[in-house]
């Protein structure tokens, strides 16, 4: 056996089974089969129906036997050529008596239905008409239905993948994985739509064989072989009807697995797990039905005993599950042997007594608790931890733990996020509900409770998990509660990145850059900079959204300029050189010609002449200019917003600093790049001049 399945699956490796699989049904048709070869395709039929049946019962989603749709097609084609051959033989041969078309038909035409070729004909009118009113009609609407609701959720699912990626709840690769998982729902269900037409046309055609069979049968038997017309109708009937009911019955299976596969919810159980679970946790059902059964039991001329043992075998199973729930379910816990307690006035306090603040923290109100809990189904630690490992490869550095803990300060639904013990942002979340959040273009309204997302600021409404798919197809982007708070935090350390890093987080990059290029750390640190240069560095360019990444190009740059300036302003702005290929792609991507803003020259000069005698400070500008300024800078990145594009403003290299503060302070989302961070394979085009009207003020 383990030969043949091995020959199997050479054969399908060399892409081989597709031609021999048609180049059989093609044989089939065209060459006359022996009673025995049809015995055992027809068994075969018989087989790979169960099969089929079987492995869609043991499917834990639709999507896990993909192939489905394509096995319906085959094995639809398969009875069909059956049929062909099987009418060749019924045709040439019935005149010799019901067994003259093999073992199989034979059997299923004098054991299954009596040798009664009446009862066989209604019999298999019944399985017809089964198979084609009741199952293939039914699945075949299911399937169009599905087809259409997965069409319409493409795009909502599409965004929820991408708001993952975007929050870092998963990486590129799932990422790739689930818009692939989407698109071959999609493919499946359209699939299925038209495969179910496959087996209605099947059911069609076997009514058509059989009355081509017995009116062929008749005209053969009396016409050219002389036969009565009893045992005429006997052989040729018994023999269509047998031949009928062995291709109807692998057709209504295969039906029955197109409906159950259809009809499936994507589940971590199969159908037997499931029906077990969901029909038989209620006892209160099982005990209402033994009930009316046992008293239909009790009126005199029903058949009493059978609907008396029915209803007492229901209520039997009602009675221990209900038994069973109510049990306590044994905990195999062992609690903690507690030291004696010292006394609290006798204790002398130590350095133990003093906690440091955690980096980062996030604290929970009590109905959050499930969220954090591993044990009661909780994600939110994975979720942070996928945060905390796209962070850390986004900006160039190891992103500290988060400390959680529950705070019964806190609203029950409400989380709370800190950095070095202060609260950088907080919001309410529910466990139970799902956030509907508007991108900015959707097709209509849900009920639920309007709010907005914490992260971005988007209206939003929390709604119900049943009206998850209704508000993907509307357009909406759908997250539940962990979701909410990861992409949450992933937004707060992005904007205070240069918070998190630290002396030790610099140090342990300079020893990791030391591995493959030692001789420029030790260069660097300390002989030309002091370590905590190298981190305000660092910081100054993680303020303004630059990663950090390039350690190597950091490192080299620093020490060339380092004898010159031991500023850390300064260094930025020749480390932002370094990068600016870099940055410039991070911005703007891979287009030619970058849009910017720029200020008026005389205006420039003025900012120049203020800063210079100032210090770099603005204390020498005029307040007015300043709300001039940024009123005008607000204006032109709202233009730039609207238009789809970047907002950014190119300045003089000795402007840059004290402009990127100002802008990110009073203009949050505007760029602010100066002329020398330009690549020189990238254009300028100015859009936008701030600072006209305000040198004439």
């Amino acid at each position: 056996m383990e030969a043949i399945l091995q020959n199997v699956r050479q054969v399908g490796a060399r892409g081989l089974g597709a031609p021999l699989v048609i180049l059989m049904l093609l044989a089939m048709i065209v060459l006359p089969l022996p009673p025995f070869v049809l015995d055992l395709f027809f068994t075969f039929n018989i087989a790979l129906s169960l099969v089929v049946l079987l492995v869609v019962v043991y499917a834990l989603r639709p999507l896990d036997f993909s192939l489905f749709p394509s096995m319906l097609l085959v094995a639809t084609l398969l009875r069909l050529a059956l049929n062909v051959a099987s009418t060749r033989v019924v045709l040439l041969e019935g005149h010799n008596g019901p067994g003259a078309a093999g073992k199989v038909i034979e059997a299923f035409g004098e054991f299954v239905i009596g040798g009664n070729y009446a009862v066989g004909l209604v019999v298999f009118l019944i399985l017809v008409i089964i198979n084609f009113v009741v199952v293939t009609k039914g699945a075949g609407r299911v399937s169009e239905v599905s087809a259409r609701f997965t069409l319409d959720a493409m795009p909502g699912k599409q965004m929820a993948i991408d708001a993952d990626l975007n929050s870092g709840l998963i990486d590129q690769d799932e990422a790739r994985r689930r818009r692939e998982e989407v698109t071959q729902e999609a493919d499946f269900y359209g699939a299925m739509d038209g495969s179910s037409k496959f087996v209605r046309g099947d059911a069609i055609a076997g009514i058509l064989i059989l009355m081509i069979n017995i009116i062929g049968g008749l005209a053969i038997g009396v016409g050219q072989h002389g036969l009565d017309i009893g045992t005429a109708m006997h052989n040729y009937v018994l023999l269509t009807i047998g031949d009928g009911l062995v291709a109807q019955i692998p057709s209504l299976l295969l039906s029955t697995a197109a409906a159950i596969i259809v009809t499936r919810v994507s589940s971590s159980s199969d159908m037997g797990s499931q029906a077990a679970t969901q029909l038989l946790e209620n006892p209160r059902s099982l005990a209402i039905a033994a009930g009316l059964i046992g008293t239909l039991g009790l009126i005199p001329g029903m058949p009493n005993l059978v609907f008396l043992l029915i209803g007492g075998a229901l209520g039997g199973m009602a009675y221990t599950i209900r038994k069973r729930q109510a049990q306590p379910e044994a905990v195999d816990e062992q609690l903690p042997v507690l030291p004696e307690a010292e006394d609290a006035e006798t204790r002398e306090l130590s350095w133990d007594d003093v906690q440091p603040v955690d980096i980062i923290g996030l604290e929970v109100g009590y109905r959050l608790i499930p969220l954090v809990d591993r044990s009661q189904g909780g994600q939110l630690m994975n979720r942070i931890k996928g945060v905390r490992k796209k962070l850390s490869q986004e900006l160039g550095f190891l992103i500290q733990p988060v400390h959680i803990r529950d705070n019964l300060d806190l609203a029950p639904s409400a989380y709370r996020i800190s950095l070095n013990g202060v609260p950088v942002g907080e919001a309410e979340v529910y466990p139970e509900r799902e956030l509907a959040i508007n991108p900015g273009k959707v097709f209509g309204e849900l009920q639920g409770t309007p709010t907005t997302d914490p992260a971005f600021g988007l209206e939003a409404v929390w709604i119900d998990p049943g009206q998850r798919d209704h508000a993907q197809t509307l357009g909406y982007t759908v997250v539940d509660a962990s979701t909410v708070v990861a992409t949450h935090m992933s937004e707060l350390l992005q904007k205070h990145a240069a918070e998190l890093l630290g002396h030790e987080e610099v140090q342990q990059l300079l020893d990791n850059l030391a591995q493959s290029a030692p001789k420029l750390v030790e260069d660097l640190v300390p002989k030309l900079l002091p370590l905590s240069t190298v981190l305000r560095v660092l910081q100054n360019l993680l303020s303004e959204g630059v990663s950090i990444r390039d350690i190597r190009t950091i490192a080299e740059t620093l020490a060339e300029h380092a004898p010159a300036s031991q500023d850390a302003v300064t260094l930025t702005a020749a480390v932002r050189v370094a990068l600016s290929r870099a940055i410039v792609q991070q911005v703007v991507g891979s287009a030619h010609e970058i849009p910017v803003i720029v200020l008026e020259p005389g205006l420039e000069r003025l900012l120049q002449q203020a800063l210079s005698s100032a210090g770099d400070d603005a204390a020498g500008i005029e307040p007015g200019l300043l709300e001039q300024i940024q009123v005008a800078l607000a204006d032109a990145a709202r233009q730039q917003e609207m238009s789809g594009q970047e907002a950014i403003l190119l300045v003089a290299a000795g402007l840059r600093p004290w402009m990127a503060r100002f802008a990110r302070q009073s203009v949050p989302g505007v760029h602010v790049f100066s002329y020398n961070e330009i690549p020189d394979n990238r254009q300028i085009k100015v859009v936008n001049t701030i600072g006209r009207q305000s040198t004439q003020g």
